[in-house]
C-alpha cells in the first residue's frame, strides 16, 4: 500500500451528504483471486478497434467461450469466460486479432499509499508549492475532480461541502462509502474545503470531488486493491458524469491498455488523468504514456522522496512526505506517498482550470509541464519528469494565455489496405494522421458513409466489407482537430469480392443496432455507432439515425457513425434512434434513451 507514516488523529463533528445512481457492471473479484492471484480469475479485458459491431465482436469471443460486458460508453468490455478457460492462453490468441485494439489480463493493483483552517500550518507542502499564489488567482471553483479509490468519507466536514455524486463501480452500487481509508486522504490533499475554519486546506478547496469507488478491501492480507477494469470503469463514469480532473493514487496502471483507454476518453472530453508512481524506491522501467500524468514524490528539500518510485514514465513530481490531510471518522493525519504527491498536482490542475475555462486539457498539461521547477538533470529526468510543480506560476501562466484560433487542417492517410487491392469479409483498416494542435478523431468513410471514428492513434478500424455490394469501394479518412478543422486523406479504392447470397423473396426487416452509445450519462462529443444486417444482405441497407425526431444522419450499408455534440442541447433526457431498410422496403428501428448534464 502506498499508505506511509500515519501520525496522529484529531476527531471532529460529522455532516451527511447523498449520492446518485448510474448501472455499471458488478467488479467483485473471484473468491480464488483475493489474497492470492495477480489477476482477477475468470475474465479478461478487450477493445474492439472502432466500426466492429457487437456481433462480429461476439463472433470472435465465442470461440473462446467469452461473454462480453461493456464498460459504460467506453469502447472497453469485460470478457467473462468460462471455468475451465486459461486466462493466459485466450489473451496470446486474441491479442493477434487484427480487429482487436488490444486484449489484456484485468490485472490487479494496490494502493501507492494563507487561509483560516487551524491545521493550515502543518501543511509545507501547499507552501512549498505557491498555493497561496495560486489562490490569489482561482480556488478550483466550477471544476470537479473524481477521486477513482476506496471511496470516501462523505460525512467528513472538510470533505462533505465539495461533494458531489459518485459512484462505487466495484459494487454496482451507491455505498462510496471508505473500506480502507486511503481515498479519502487522497480527496482531502487534492480538494477539502479551504477557509472554512476547519481541518486542512486541499489545494483546490473551492473545486467538487466525486467519489468513485473502484476497490476492495483484502482482509487476508490487509491491504486495498483495484482491478484494470474497475479503474477503467471509474474513468468512464467520472468523464459521462462532467469531471475535467481524475486521481488514481494506485500503482502499475500504465501497463494497462484498458485504463489508457478510459483515460483517452476522459481526455477527448477536455479532461486529464493523474496516476501515483508507485513506492517502491526503484526504477520501475514502466511504459511510457502519453494518456496519464504520472507523478513521483519529493520531500521538504525538493529532492526525491526515499520510497518514490522512478523512470522514463514519470511527468511530473510534487510533494508527498508528511501530507497533512483528511482520514475517515472525521480525523486528520499526516501522510506519505507517492499517492499524496498526484492529487495534489491534480489539484493545481483544477485550479488552473477554473482559472481560465477556455483551455483544454492539452493547454493545462503543457502549462504544468513548462512552468514546473527543473530539478535533477536539465529538462525531463527519470526522478523529477519536467520538474516539480508549481502551483503559483502554473495558474498565473493558465490565466494569462490566450487561446490562438487555430486554423490548420490535419493531414491524414490510409496506410492498408493499399489500392486496387481485393478485399473480402472483414478489413483492417489502418490511417495515419497529424496535426499541429492535436487530433480529435479521424472518421473511416466507405463511398461516402461514415462507418467508424475512432478518437485516439493508433486510427485503426474494423470495416466489414460485407456491407456494401460487390465491386469497387472508395474508403477516405477524415481527420478533425479540436478547433473542427479538417483534414482529408486520398481515397483509396478496392475491389470488394464477397460470396453473394442466392437471390429469394425478402420479407424479413434487417437487424439494426446501436452500438454506442448505451443508456446512462453522456457528455462532450458522443460518438453514436450504429450496425445493421439482413437475410438478403448488408449492402442493400438504408440506415437514417434521429435524435429526439430530428434527422441527423443517412448512409448505406451495415455500419454508420456519427459524433454528437451534447453540448448543444438542453440538460436532459434524449432519444437516439436509427431506422434500416432493406431493399424490399422492409425496416426495423433500434432507439436509446440518454441525459446530458
Amino acid at each position: 500500500m502506498q499508505l506511509i507514516y500515519p501520525q496522529q488523529k484529531l476527531i471532529v463533528s460529522l455532516v451527511a451528504a447523498t449520492l446518485a445512481t448510474l448501472a455499471f457492471p458488478a467488479f467483485a473479484a473471484p473468491p480464488s483471486a483475493a489474497g492470492q492471484s495477480e489477476y482477477a480469475r475468470g475474465r479478461i479485458l478487450v477493445e474492439a478497434r472502432p466500426g466492429l459491431s457487437n456481433d462480429d465482436l461476439d463472433t470472435i469471443l465465442k470461440v473462446h467461450g467469452g461473454k462480453r460486458r461493456k464498460l459504460g460508453q467506453s469502447n472497453v468490455h469485460i470478457v467473462d469466460l468460462p471455468g475451465n478457460a486459461s486466462e493466459t492462453a485466450v489473451i496470446e490468441r486474441l491479442r493477434h486479432n487484427p480487429h482487436l485494439k488490444f486484449a489484456e489480463l484485468d490485472k490487479r493493483v494496490a494502493v501507492t499509499m494563507s487561509t483560516n483552517d487551524p491545521y493550515a500550518g502543518s501543511a509545507w507542502h501547499l507552501s512549498k508549492i505557491g498555493a497561496d499564489t495560486a489562490w490569489d488567482v482561482s480556488q478550483g471553483a466550477g471544476v470537479t475532480v473524481a477521486i477513482l479509490d476506496s471511496g470516501v468519507d462523505t460525512t467528513h466536514p472538510d470533505l462533505a461541502p465539495n461533494l458531489v455524486a459518485g459512484f462505487n463501480v466495484y459494487d454496482n452500487n451507491t455505498d462510496v462509502a471508505d473500506v480502507c481509508g486511503h481515498g479519502t486522504a487522497v480527496a482531502g490533499t487534492a480538494a477539502a474545503a479551504t477557509n472554512n475554519g476547519v481541518g486542512v486546506a486541499g489545494m483546490a478547496g473551492s473545486a467538487k470531488i466525486m467519489p468513485i469507488r473502484i476497490a476492495f478491501f483484502d482482509a487476508s492480507v490487509g491491504k486495498c486493491y483495484a482491478y484494470y477494469s474497475t479503474a477503467a470503469s471509474g474513468l468512464t463514469y467520472a468523464a459521462d458524469h462532467g469531471a475535467r480532473v481524475a486521481n488514481i493514487s494506485y500503482g502499475s496502471l500504465t501497463e494497462s491498455a484498458a485504463v489508457a483507454s478510459a483515460a483517452d476518453y476522459l481526455k477527448s472530453k477536455g479532461g486529464l488523468v493523474f496516476v501515483s508512481a508507485g513506492n517502491t524506491g526503484t526504477d520501475q522501467a514502466a511504459s511510457v504514456t502519453n494518456s496519464m500524468i504520472v507523478v513521483s514524490a519529493t520531500d521538504g528539500s525538493d529532492a526525491k522522496a526515499g520510497f518514490s518510485s522512478f523512470g522514463a514514465f514519470v511527468h511530473l513530481s510534487a510533494p508527498g512526505t508528511g501530507i497533512w490531510t483528511t482520514s475517515r471518522g472525521g480525523a486528520y493525519q499526516a501522510w506519505s506517498g507517492t499517492s499524496f504527491s498526484s492529487p495534489l498536482a491534480a489539484g493545481v490542475a483544477a485550479v488552473m482550470m477554473a482559472a481560465n475555462p477556455s483551455l483544454d486539457g492539452a493547454k493545462i498539461e503543457q502549462l504544468l509541464y513548462s512552468t514546473s521547477v527543473d530539478l535533477g538533470a536539465a529538462g525531463r529526468d527519470p526522478l523529477f519528469g519536467f520538474g516539480r510543480v508549481d502551483a503559483g506560476a502554473a495558474v498565473r501562466a493558465a490565466a494569462a494565455m490566450v487561446v490562438v484560433a487555430d486554423t490548420q487542417a490535419p493531414s491524414v492517410a490510409i496506410n492498408a489496405p493499399l489500392g486496387s487491392s481485393s478485399v473480402s469479409g472483414l478489413v483492417a483498416v489502418q490511417a495515419n494522421a497529424l496535426d499541429n494542435v492535436g487530433v480529435a478523431r479521424v472518421d473511416l468513410t466507405v463511398n461516402g458513409t461514415t462507418v467508424a471514428s475512432n478518437a485516439s492513434a493508433p486510427y485503426d478500424f474494423s470495416w466489414n466489407s460485407a456491407g456494401v455490394a460487390n465491386g469497387m469501394a472508395n474508403l477516405v479518412a477524415v481527420a478533425y482537430d479540436a478547433a473542427g478543422n479538417k483534414g482529408q486523406s486520398a481515397t483509396v479504392a478496392v475491389n470488394v469480392a464477397n460470396a453473394v447470397a442466392p437471390v429469394v423473396a425478402d420479407t424479413v426487416a434487417p437487424a439494426v443496432t446501436i452500438n454506442n452509445p448505451v443508456g446512462g450519462a453522456v457528455s462532450g462529443t458522443v460518438s453514436i455507432n450504429v450496425s445493421a444486417s439482413d437475410n438478403s444482405g448488408a449492402a442493400g441497407i438504408t440506415q437514417t439515425l434521429y435524435i429526439d425526431g430530428k434527422q441527423v444522419a443517412k448512409g448505406s450499408g451495415g455500419a454508420m457513425s456519427y459524433n454528437w455534440n451534447s453540448r448543444k442541447v438542453n440538460a436532459g433526457t434524449h432519444s437516439i434512434y436509427t431506422v434500416a431498410t432493406d431493399r424490399a422496403g422492409n425496416s426495423r428501428t433500434a432507439s436509446v434513451s440518454v441525459t446530458t448534464r
